[in-house]
């Protein structure tokens, strides 16, 4: 390995740079020349100001060893004298390049060169910075302002207690003394802390309180004791009061650590063992003793705690059989929401890759979760804390066995919640309640329904009712109301009409409405749907209106002797009266949200006025072909506000879909015409809009119609069949659509998209104002840079990597061929001008090339995965996470951003640097006492510390990480150390300015940015320590005492505060360090959003190289190495006195 000195004659090369210069150094390139034209080091024929040497008549080489400490007099003053630099063979003079620049300096006259300053920005630099800086503010502001959900949540309130198990010790787990169970008791509801229901097991989330359980807990309690217990049919059905269980996790952060993960699932499962072991025990379990004892426990999780839910499964302490039913909320399923901990995502994909392979089995004995149904609820669009993309199940759980919903679709709900708010939404809540007791059954030893029934029990509660996956349940119901009518006195709508009731009560007695079904001959491609602002009535209550669907009765033999449970006679006192068997269709109604002119939002507020919704039905006529009428009651006596509406209706008038590419959408729109003629429900399918990245507006504009006489105000559904995400717009005009359709980094689901799914809108609109309808859709640009925060965010992990690693290539290049270490900033600028955009553009084509691999089955860069599996679960894992040509500018928009955000936190460092520099020089120059003050004003401005106390600090360092810390803490007091040398050698850099100390600034000035980029890596295991030590959980992290992984970080920061440059290479070793830079920038690229922890390690290596350079400067001698152990340095002795 060849070095030489900065000023070395071997520096003029072929290689055009332009730097800042210190004050009073020379300027690298004549004045009169241009850059790319010479190369030589010219040095100026005459002295500057009085504090700078002047130019010598000789010139020698100075020692390779390039160390730009000061030489300092016996009474420890600077020497300014030129001598000084001859007499200490390790300082390197910068004002003697060589013998040959010094002739031609000689020979012609230059101007006096211009100031060195760090802060220097070149236009190009500051152009790109302050365009990406623009482009972070517009991401932000867009995001917080612009297509935001509404909050719709009402607050709920509770009376709750918490009774502890202190028998749950350490005899049943190791984690007693860190974890704690607990019961959830309603106060007044719950008498004391006996068990006599069903288990129920709340696990909280990262940082989340056991105390989070008292919402649902309470209205569960609430639920059982004001209507449950008083309802014999439920009872009967196996309908139990819910024991909550809960668990204290002391505020873990189980999104940071993989370890905590495996820790929570390994006593959950022990405290599953614990809680059905108290269903045993007399003295605590009330229960009914012909009852069977429980099996399993019904498991609700939020956040991260539906992840450890799932995790449970594959821990060798789980119980077979001891869950089936797994209720999550905003639990992000498909990816970890970091990825800076490497057995986090190891855990991920051992999970996922279990829960996959179980349920691919064929055979339900070979499917270990053939009887495990998983619900998962995403809160949407106000969630920001983890992506509600995350959420899906689609590449992990069939449709058979489970779904993902957001809580924007579910029934009564009609709203987006944030992260916390799903705990204690009281909407929200209820319908978890409920949904819960519909698929509980105490008659059987597993307390719940059979999977089947399960699954249509949460479908009913948690879909709309629209989607095709919902079964009706009118073919199932036997019928059971016995309808009379007078002969001739009920009007009989034909099916080609359509029926309106405007006022309910108008005949001032019940009266009841026939629509004829249309034949089988004619039935082909039509629909029933049928709206009204009124609840229909179920069978025995006694309400406004009545929905049956209804036959003659006798049809045939044996049909009279069937039971009816309802007899509605309407025939009055005629002796003659016509018969129907009918079925009551109120257990297949929709719930709508009121549209008016008085209501803004679909969910009604807590201080609002409450709004009834909508009830709407609609059948495949297919499906209602055995019957001859659907018969509408109207049972008001008295007029009564209240209208309905109801048709037949053609499938190809209703239902358009409009194949319109995403670059028409976004430069002209799109607009779409309904006649006054169309049907009051209209259904359009757009299959390109897919993407979760982009919003959209939407204008209807056209509707006219007297108030007094409209019926209701335009209803607008959003919706996407996979994942069940609805959003509903009342009283609409202008809406603003986003959605969470195919999102970036997300797995593909398990059963691929067909080619018309896509987003589609459902228009409710007043078929009475008889008046033309036009619809405007288009792209918001502005609104859909927002959609990029919650995907992207995490990518400032790894992208800004790039951009450094780029540039502290460039730096060494520039410094390997001249002896220049050029700043940061001026580094940025030569790669703004060719590397960077060059790189970029390269990914960009890179990630079009992967979109189209993608679609011939190619397994693309991920190279150990599996190519044989049918799916490639990873393959939006690289880049950005799409490669839908659409989005091409990705890449080059977050490569700019990055820039700019790099820019910033070199001027913040700068910033802070120079405020501590400051700060340090004014504190090491300040007088204390008069007679000193000669003395304090003379100090060292660098005085690096002894070989032996930095061995000694590093040694100390490595056994607490062997021992006690995690090595990131270690690194984090490295960056500090890093801080302090970046400090001293600024101080340096600005009161003795030369081109050592301006080399040696910028160096650690950059090698400190590299370390900051790599710390969020390592704060989030670090956190969990912390925690860890605040609760006295005392057992280190096996996976975090790794010394290699920091000990490069130690040996190269230890190195760098005895204040040695790092020497100039000239061998083709200079290469290596181009390929690891640059091998660091792609995969920062490629790699660094899934696979962020590997930029840590992949930094190890250049902290490994840049020791190794380091080395080559030390002589390793016998004298030099006791010299660690003396009271002195050896250089020290041999230097001698200074004169």
């Amino acid at each position: 390995m060849q070095r030489r000195s900065s000023g070395s004659s071997e520096d003029s090369v072929d290689v055009p740079v332009k730097t800042s210069r210190p004050h009073g150094q020379t300027r690298l390139n004549d004045a009169s020349s241009s850059v790319r034209h010479t190369h030589d080091f010219r040095q100026a024929d005459r002295p500057h100001n009085s504090g700078t040497r002047s130019s010598s008549a000789r010139s020698r080489r100075p020692s390779n060893n390039v160390n730009w400490r000061l030489s300092h007099s016996r009474d420890g003053s600077v020497d300014k004298d030129a001598k000084a630099s001859h007499l200490a063979p390790a300082t390197l003079s910068p004002d003697y390049p060589s013998m040959e620049n010094e002739k031609v300096a000689s020979r012609r006259k230059i101007r006096p060169p211009r100031s060195w300053s760090p802060w220097a920005i070149s236009l190009l630099t500051f152009f790109a910075s302050t365009v990406g800086i623009g482009l972070l503010v517009a991401v932000i502001y867009s995001a917080a302002t612009l297509h935001c959900d509404l909050k719709g949540c009402r607050m709920s309130w509770m009376s709750p207690s918490y009774a502890k198990f202190n028998d749950f010790d350490t005899e049943h787990t190791r984690f007693a003394t860190k974890y704690s169970l607990y019961l959830y008791r309603e106060q007044g509801f719950d008498n004391g802390p006996k068990i006599r229901g069903i288990p129920v097991l709340f696990i909280p989330g990262n940082a989340g309180s056991y105390k989070q359980v008292r919402s649902i807990a309470s209205e569960s309690a609430r639920y059982f004791h004001d209507a449950l217990q008083h309802d014999a049919a439920a009872l009967n059905a196996g309908a139990k009061n819910l024991d909550f269980f809960t668990v204290d996790f002391n505020e873990d952060f189980t999104a940071f650590h993989g370890q905590t993960m495996l820790d929570q699932a390994e006593y959950l499962n022990e405290a599953i063992r614990y809680i059905l072991s108290l269903y045993l025990d007399p003295k605590i379990s009330e229960r009914d003793p012909t009852l069977p004892d429980p099996s399993s426990v019904i498991i609700l999780g939020h956040s991260m705690g539906g992840i450890v839910a799932r995790t449970m499964f594959i821990m060798p302490n789980y119980q077979s059989d001891s869950v089936n039913t797994i209720i999550t909320m905003s639990a992000p399923h498909a990816r970890p929401p970091v990825t800076f901990d490497p057995q986090i995502v190891s855990i991920y994909n051992d999970i996922n890759s279990y829960w996959r392979h179980a349920y691919s089995k064929k055979s339900s004995a070979e499917n270990s979760l053939g009887q495990v149904t998983l619900v998962s609820i995403a809160s949407g669009g106000l969630d920001t804390v983890v992506p509600s993309d995350y959420a899906g199940l689609e590449s992990i759980v069939p449709d058979t066995h489970g779904f993902t919903v957001f809580t924007s679709t579910i029934p009564t709900v009609w709203t987006s919640m944030d992260h916390q708010a799903i705990t204690w939404c009281d909407q929200f809540r209820k319908v978890i309640v409920r949904a819960l007791y519909d698929v509980v059954d105490n008659r059987g030893r597993s307390q719940t329904k059979s999977r089947a029934d399960r699954m249509k029990a949460f479908k009913r509660r948690f879909l709309t009712g629209l989607e095709s996956c919902v079964e009706k349940t009118l073919p199932e119901i036997a019928p059971s109301t016995l309808l009379a009518l007078e002969d001739h006195s009920s009007t009989i709508i034909p099916p080609d009409e359509r029926f309106v009731l405007r006022n309910l009560g108008s005949e001032r007695k019940p009266k009841a409405y026939l629509l004829a079904i249309p034949s089988s001959e004619f039935a082909n491609g039509k629909k029933f749907t049928l709206l009204s602002d009124s609840k229909f009535d179920r069978p025995g209550e006694d309400g406004k209106l009545e929905v049956l669907f209804c036959n003659s009765w006798p049809s045939q033999a044996g049909q009279a002797n069937l039971p009816f449970s309802m007899d509605i006679d309407l025939s009055g006192d005629s002796a003659e009266s016509t018969k129907l068997a009918c079925k009551n269709a109120a257990s297949d109604v929709v719930s709508l949200p009121a549209s008016t002119r008085y209501n803004k939002t679909p969910f009604s507020r807590e201080d609002g006025w409450q709004i009834p919704p909508f009830s709407y039905l609609e059948y495949d006529v297919e499906d209602i072909l055995g019957y001859g009428f659907v018969a509408i009651i109207d049972k008001t006596g008295s007029p009564t506000a209240g209208w309905m509406v109801a048709e037949f209706r053609d499938k190809a008038d209703a239902h358009l879909t409009r194949h319109i590419s995403l670059r028409r959408l976004l430069s002209s729109g799109m607009s779409l015409h309904l006649p006054a003629t169309r049907p009051m429900v209209t259904e359009v399918k757009l299959p390109s809009v897919q993407s979760s990245l982009l919003a959209y507006d939407l204008k209807i504009e056209g509707q006219k119609c007297n108030e007094r006489d409209q019926l209701f105000t335009p209803l607008v559904r959003q919706y996407l069949s996979e994942p069940y995400e609805s959003k509903y717009f009342v009283n609409a005009q202008e809406v603003e659509i986003s959605l969470h359709g195919v999102s970036p980094y997300m797995p593909p689901p398990l059963n691929s998209r067909g080619f018309d799914d896509g987003l589609s809108l459902q228009f409710w609109t007043d078929p009475t104002c008889e008046s033309d309808i036009s619809i405007h859709i288009r792209i918001d640009s502005m609104g859909s840079l927002g959609k990029l925060y919650m995907r992207y965010r995490t990518i400032f992990a790894s992208f800004p990597l790039l951009v450094v690693a780029l540039v502290l290539r460039k730096q060494f290049q520039v410094y390997d061929s001249t002896g220049v270490f050029v700043p940061f900033s001026e580094s940025l600028d030569f790669c703004l001008r060719r590397s960077l955009p060059m790189l970029l553009l390269s990914m960009t084509l890179l990630s079009l090339s992967m979109g189209q691999s993608s679609s011939t089955g190619s397994s693309g860069l991920l190279f150990w995965q599996n190519s044989t599996t049918a799916i490639d679960f990873a393959q939006n894992d690289l880049l950005v996470g799409t490669s839908d040509p659409f989005f091409w500018f990705l890449i080059p928009m977050v490569g700019i951003i990055c820039v700019g955000v790099c820019i910033a936190l070199h001027y913040v460092a700068l910033f802070l640097t120079w405020l501590l520099s400051t700060i340090y020089s004014w504190v090491s120059v300040r007088p204390v006492i008069q007679h000193q003050e000669k003395k304090r004003a003379s100090s060292p401005a660098f005085a690096p510390s002894s070989p032996r106390r930095r061995v000694i600090t590093a040694v100390i360092l490595l056994l607490l990480v062997l021992t006690l810390i995690p090595y990131q803490f270690a690194y984090v007091v490295a960056c500090l150390v890093q801080l302090s040398t970046a400090v001293r050698a600024h101080r340096v850099a600005r009161e003795t300015p030369s081109l050592a100390s301006a080399n040696f600034s910028n160096y650690v000035h950059s090698i400190f940015l590299l370390m900051l980029w790599i710390l969020p890596i390592n704060l989030p295991t670090l956190v969990v320590w912390i925690r860890n030590l605040a609760v006295h959980w005392f057992t280190p992290f096996s996976s975090h005492h790794n010394v290699l992984s920091i000990l490069p970080f130690i040996l190269l920061v230890e190195t760098l505060t005895a204040g040695k440059m790092v020497p100039v290479l000239t061998s083709r070793l200079r290469h290596l360090t181009n390929v690891i830079f640059f091998g660091i920038a792609i995969y920062a690229a490629i790699y660094g959003v899934s696979y962020a922890y590997m930029l840590h390690y992949l930094v190890d290596i250049v902290a490994v190289w840049l020791v190794a350079i380091h080395s080559t400067s030390d002589s390793w001698t016998l004298a030099g190495i006791s010299s660690i152990f003396g009271n002195e340095p050896a250089e020290n002795r041999k230097q001698g006195k200074t004169p």
